[in-house]
C-alpha cells in the first residue's frame, strides 16, 4: 500500500459540470470512497492532524459527513455523535433552527450526545458557505462544549465558509 503522503487526494475527486444545476461544478467524492488506499489515506491523514489534540467526541451532520466522521472517530478512539434532520432520531432531542439562503432548516441530536465541557471535532465532507456546519457549531456551543476544530475533506475557499466559522479553526485536506 502507498503511504498517504504519496497520494494526491485531488486525483480521486471528479469534477461534474452543471450538477445539480447549470453553473455548478460539483466535486464528486465517490472515486475517493471507492478506492481503499485513497479513502484510508484521507482518514489517516485527517486523524494524524488531530492525534495530539484533546478530542472527546466527533460530530457530523447527515449524510456525507458521516462517511468521514465515523471512521475518523474510530481512528481517534473517541465516540461519534450524529446530527440529523428532524424526525430521524428516536430519543430525546436538542434542536437548532437556522436560516439558509433559500429558507429555514433544523438539525437535531440526542440530548445526551455531547456533555458540558467536552472537546468536539466537527467533520463534514465539504465546506462551501458553511451554513450547516455553523448550525452544528451553535448547537455544540448551546451544550456548553468546546469546538476544537471544523474538519473537511474539501474546502471551496472562494465561498469563504471558513470565515463564517471563525473564530473556530478550520482544517481541510483539499482546497480549491
Amino acid at each position: 500500500m502507498s503511504s498517504s503522503l504519496e497520494l494526491d487526494f485531488r486525483d480521486y475527486i471528479r469534477d461534474i459540470p452543471d450538477f445539480p444545476k447549470p453553473g455548478i461544478l460539483f466535486k464528486d467524492i465517490t472515486p475517493l470512497l471507492a478506492n481503499y488506499e485513497a479513502f484510508n489515506g484521507a482518514i489517516k491523514t485527517m486523524a494524524d492532524h488531530f492525534r495530539n489534540q484533546k478530542i472527546d467526541v466527533v460530530v457530523a451532520a447527515e449524510a456525507r459527513g458521516f462517511l468521514f466522521a465515523a471512521p475518523l472517530a474510530l481512528e481517534l478512539k473517541v465516540g461519534f455523535v450524529p446530527i440529523r434532520k428532524p424526525g430521524k432520531l428516536p430519543y430525546e432531542k436538542r434542536s437548532y433552527s437556522y436560516q439558509l439562503e433559500y429558507g429555514n432548516d433544523t438539525l437535531e441530536m440526542h440530548v445526551d450526545g455531547i456533555e458540558k465541557g467536552e472537546n468536539v471535532l466537527v467533520v463534514d465532507d465539504l465546506l462551501a458557505t458553511g451554513g450547516t456546519v455553523e448550525a452544528c457549531v451553535r448547537m455544540i456551543e448551546e451544550c456548553e462544549a468546546n469546538v476544537v476544530c471544523c474538519a473537511f475533506l474539501i474546502e471551496l475557499s472562494f465561498l469563504k465558509g471558513a470565515e463564517r466559522l471563525a473564530p473556530h479553526p478550520v482544517f481541510s485536506l483539499i482546497r480549491y
